[in-house]
C-alpha cells in the first residue's frame, strides 16, 4: 500500500515536470508544483479517497460521479470527518447547461428536538449532552445529497459508483500513521461506546500500519448500493438507527428519517476584479461573508500591500472582524428565519464598512478593538474536524464539496450492526442563545434549536469563474476558521497569482472579532507577528486548523494540490 502510493506520488510529479518542460504552463516564479494533468483532476485529504475519484473520472465518468464516489470513500477511510452519518453542502457548475447549483444536504433537528434540551434546570448550557452520545444526534443527510446529484447529474450506474467504498470497507485497508495517530489521540471519547471501540480498538494502543475492515458498514453500503436512499432512511439500516437512538436517549424516529430531504437552493454569486465567486448560501454562513469580504478588499490595491506582510494581514484582520460581527446576529437556516442575504453581500454595504476600517499605519493609534464593532453576537466555536474535496472532469464540470460529522468522530457514536458514525451536529445551535457555552460563546436567535431545522455552519464549498468558464474550487475544513482560509485561497490566486500549491502552503491568518485575538500559523514570519503585536494586536501563533484542497482549469490543463496540513491529503490528475 505504502510503496504503491510512493510509485503514485513519484510518477504524479514526474509527470508534472515534463508539462512544466515542455509547456511551460507553470508560473516561473513558483516555490513549489502542482500536480498536472490533461483531462481531469481529484483533490480530497485522503490518497485512497483521491484514488477512488480518479478511477471514476478516468473510466469517462463524470465530476458527479466522482463526487459520489469520493463521498462514501471517505465514509471508510477517513472516519473522522467522512461520512454517511452527517451531512454537508456542494457547489457545483454544469458545463452543459453553463449553470450553477447548490445542494443543502445538512443534518436536521429532529422532530423531538427543544429551544432548551441542553439546559441544566438553573438554566445553564450542559455541554456534554450537545456533543457526545444520541443526544447530540442530528438527522443525517449525506447519503440523501449524495443520491440527488446522482439523480440530476450522475452518468454511471448508482451501485457501480459505491462499489470501491464497500471494497475499502469490507476488504480493509492498512491505517495510516496520521490516522493511527488521531485514533490514539480519541480514544478515551470513543471507548465509551462499545459499538464503536470494536471497530476502531481491537488493540489501544494502534499501532503503525495496522489494518482497518469494517464489514458492518460494508453490509450498509451494500444496501444503500442496492437500494438507494431507501437502504439508509427505511428497512433495516433506520430500524437500528431508531432503536438505538430509544434505547439510549437519541431523538431521531422512522418519522425523522422519512421526512428528512436535502435542498437545492440557488448558489450565492458575486464579481470580484473580473471574476465570478459562486458559493453556499444560508445555513452556510461562509458564503455570504466570504463575499462580503471581498466586496470590501476589492476597494483596495492588495498587490502594493505585499503579501502576508503586517499592513495586509492587518488589513485582513479589520476586513474579518466586521464580517464575523454580523455573523451569528444576522445568520441561520432561511427556511426559518429571513436572513438579509442582499443587504449582507451589497457592494454599497461593503464600501461602508471600508470607510470605517482603522488601517495599519506606524504613526497612528492600534487597530479598533472588536468591542467598538457593531453589530454583532458572540460566534460559537466549531469543531475543525470537516472535510472537503474539489473535483474538475474532462468535460468542463467541477465540483466544491464540504462535510462534516462535526466534532472528529462527531458524537462517538457508532449505530450497533451498521458501521455508521454519527453526528453531533446538534451542538452548532445556540443551545441557550445569549448564555455562554462551553467555551465562554455566545449564540443568536436566528440560530435557536426548531424541530426540522438546520443549524448553521461556516463551510465555504466556493467554485471560481472567468469569463463564464470554470477556473478554480476551493473550500476547505477548520470550523470557523474555514471562511477565512477560503478568503485567502482566493486572494492568493487572484490578486498575488500564486500557483494552486503555493497559494495553499502559504501560511494563513485568522481574526474573528471575538476573542479579540489575531491567530497566525506558527509558519508565519515571526518578525512580521511581533510588529503586528507592538501595533496593538494581540497574536497568537497557533498550529494549522485548515486544510485546503483545490483543483483548477487553465492553460488547457488541471492543476491540482493536496493540503499538506493534513497528511494524508492528495491530489491526483487524469490523463
Amino acid at each position: 500500500m505504502i510503496k504503491n502510493l510512493k510509485f503514485l506520488i513519484i510518477i504524479t510529479c514526474a509527470f508534472s515536470y515534463t508539462l512544466n518542460a515542455q509547456n511551460l504552463v507553470l508560473n516561473p516564479s513558483s516555490i513549489t508544483h502542482p500536480v498536472l494533468a490533461s483531462k481531469g483532476m481529484v483533490a480530497t485529504q485522503h490518497y485512497l479517497a483521491s484514488k477512488v475519484g480518479e478511477d471514476i473520472l478516468s473510466q469517462g465518468g463524470n465530476a458527479y460521479d466522482a463526487a459520489v464516489a469520493v463521498g462514501f470513500a471517505l465514509a471508510v477511510v477517513l472516519p473522522r470527518a467522512g461520512n454517511i452519518g452527517g451531512g454537508g453542502f456542494m457547489v457545483m457548475h454544469d458545463a452543459s447547461s453553463k449553470e450553477s447549483f447548490s445542494i443543502d444536504y445538512r443534518e436536521k433537528a429532529p422532530l423531538k428536538a427543544s429551544r432548551d434540551m441542553y439546559l441544566n434546570a438553573d438554566g445553564s448550557v450542559n455541554s456534554l449532552r450537545s456533543t457526545i452520545g444520541y443526544l447530540a444526534v442530528g438527522v443525517p443527510g449525506s447519503v440523501y445529497g449524495m443520491w440527488e446529484v446522482h439523480q440530476k447529474f450522475g452518468s454511471i450506474a448508482w451501485e457501480e459508483l459505491l462499489q470501491p467504498a464497500i471494497k475499502l470497507a469490507d476488504g480493509g485497508f492498512i491505517m495510516s500513521p496520521y490516522m493511527t495517530m488521531t485514533l490514539n489521540k480519541v480514544h478515551k471519547k470513543l471507548s465509551q461506546f462499545p459499538s464503536t471501540e470494536s471497530i476502531f480498538y481491537k488493540n489501544y494502543p494502534i499501532e503503525f500500519n495496522t489494518p482497518l475492515t469494517q464489514p458492518d458498514l460494508a453490509r450498509t453500503l451494500t444496501l444503500i448500493a442496492q437500494n438507494g436512499v431507501a437502504g439508509f432512511y427505511e428497512g433495516e439500516v433506520a430500524d437500528k438507527i431508531v432503536d438505538a437512538m430509544e434505547k439510549n436517549g437519541g431523538l431521531i424516529s422512522h418519522r425523522d428519517l422519512k421526512k428528512y430531504r436535502p435542498s437545492w437552493r440557488k448558489p450565492l454569486s458575486s464579481k470580484y476584479k473580473g471574476i465570478d465567486i459562486v458559493t453556499m448560501g444560508p445555513p452556510s454562513s461562509g458564503g455570504i461573508h466570504l463575499i462580503q469580504m471581498l466586496n470590501i478588499l476589492e476597494n483596495h490595491d492588495l498587490q502594493a500591500y505585499g503579501h502576508n506582510n503586517p499592513r495586509y494581514v492587518s488589513l485582513l484582520a479589520e476586513v474579518m472582524k466586521y464580517a464575523y460581527a454580523d455573523r451569528s446576529k444576522y445568520l441561520g437556516d432561511p427556511d426559518f428565519f429571513e436572513v438579509p442575504i442582499d443587504e449582507l453581500t451589497s457592494k454599497e454595504y461593503a464600501k461602508k464598512i471600508n470607510q470605517k476600517l482603522k488601517l495599519f499605519k506606524f504613526m497612528t493609534p492600534p487597530p479598533s478593538p472588536s468591542t467598538s464593532i457593531e453589530p454583532g453576537e458572540y460566534i460559537r466555536k466549531e469543531s475543525i474536524e470537516t472535510t472537503h474535496y474539489s473535483i474538475a472532469d474532462q468535460y468542463g464540470n467541477i465540483i466544491s464539496n464540504t462535510y462534516t460529522l462535526n466534532s472528529s468522530f462527531g458524537s462517538g457514536v457508532t449505530i450497533e450492526g451498521t458501521g455508521i458514525l454519527m453526528n453531533n451536529e446538534m451542538d452548532d445551535f445556540s443551545a441557550s442563545p445569549g448564555t455562554p457555552n462551553q467555551f465562554g460563546l455566545l449564540g443568536g436567535e436566528a440560530n435557536k434549536i426548531v424541530p426540522e431545522k438546520r443549524p448553521l455552519s461556516s463551510m465555504t464549498p466556493t467554485i471560481v469563474l472567468r469569463d463564464g468558464l470554470p477556473y478554480f474550487a476551493t473550500g476547505s475544513p477548520g470550523g470557523s476558521r474555514i471562511i477565512t482560509s477560503v478568503l485567502q485561497s482566493i486572494l492568493n490566486i487572484v490578486d498575488f497569482e500564486l500557483e494552486v500549491s503555493d497559494a495553499i502552503l502559504a501560511p494563513r491568518v485568522h481574526h474573528q472579532w471575538y476573542p479579540d485575538i489575531l491567530q497566525l500559523e506558527k509558519s508565519y514570519n515571526s518578525h512580521h507577528a511581533e510588529t503586528l503585536a507592538k501595533k496593538g494586536y494581540e497574536v497568537l501563533m497557533i498550529n494549522p486548523a485548515t486544510a485546503l484542497q483545490i483543483v483548477m482549469i487553465k492553460n488547457n490543463f488541471y492543476y491540482g494540490f493536496g493540503d499538506t496540513r493534513r497528511p494524508d491529503s492528495l491530489a491526483i490528475g487524469v490523463n
